[in-house]
């Protein structure tokens, strides 16, 4: 163990954990919250909630931009008490879609990419914090079992794919992006239903070669409009 209480775990090593409303630390996560929202993450609440991405940005969010990626980063709107907007005394009121950082903790997934293969290597953390309780209860787990188990799948694709322009953008485009730049990539990947107007109504990808098939689906798929919100500001701002 680190001294910050990380362990580094592989895939199929095991770990003991259990959440739920009989441990004393019940909901105490949701507290003191600093929470970063991916693009998938706002698709998957304001979807919960049934209302507009714009809506769901200005009722829930705050963004800022990132001082190392120079990229928009968006996070949870909260009170003095830091606590989530949808955390309740019974928990969490949008569970079956929560953030994918809710739903990964305890743990901690990193991923490497060779330039040569472009296949993805993961790594994981195991973050013990001296609040919760959940450790050493009657549940072993695997970091593959736990993916699993939490629905982790379709998160960490789109999320791999957000990483994918981080590292295409550090790469050629390091520092601030310009305002018109900024723009575009906020509404094709976090205002998607702003994105699917300019798409359809105003035909903003009208030069963009896009796969018929997403393009298609993405009038009224919203991962498939994120797909294609990615590969859109990958080839157009940052030429991948």
């Amino acid at each position: 163990m680190t001294e910050n209480g990380m362990i580094l775990l592989s895939s199929e090593d095991t770990f003991d954990f259990s959440c739920t409303t009989h441990i004393p630390c019940f909901n105490e996560c949701c507290r003191d919250l600093n929470q970063f929202l991916t693009p998938y993450d706002i698709l998957r609440l304001k979807n919960r909630l049934n209302i507009s991405s714009a809506l769901f940005l200005e009722r829930y969010t705050r963004q800022h931009t990132g001082p190392e990626s120079g990229l928009p980063v968006v996070t949870f709107k909260t009170g003095p008490d830091l606590k989530c907007p949808f955390v309740t005394s019974e928990g969490c009121s949008v569970y079956e879609d929560r953030p994918s950082s809710c739903r990964m903790y305890p743990l901690m997934r990193m991923i490497s990419r060779s330039r040569e293969t472009g296949r993805i290597t993961e790594h994981f953390v195991l973050l013990k914090e001296e609040h919760c309780l959940g450790f050493g209860q009657d549940r072993t787990w695997t970091a593959t079992a736990w993916i699993k188990d939490q629905g982790l799948g379709p998160y960490n694709e789109m999320n791999d794919r957000l990483m994918e322009i981080i590292a295409l953008k550090n790469q050629k485009h390091p520092g601030p992006l310009d305002i018109k730049s900024r723009h575009f990539f906020h509404i094709s990947l976090y205002d998607l239903d702003a994105f699917r107007t300019q798409v359809f109504e105003k035909g903003i990808l009208t030069d963009f070669h896009a796969d018929p098939e997403i393009s298609e689906a993405a009038k009224t798929d919203d991962t498939a409009l994120l797909k294609l919100g990615v590969e859109w500001i990958k080839q157009t701002i940052f030429k991948g």
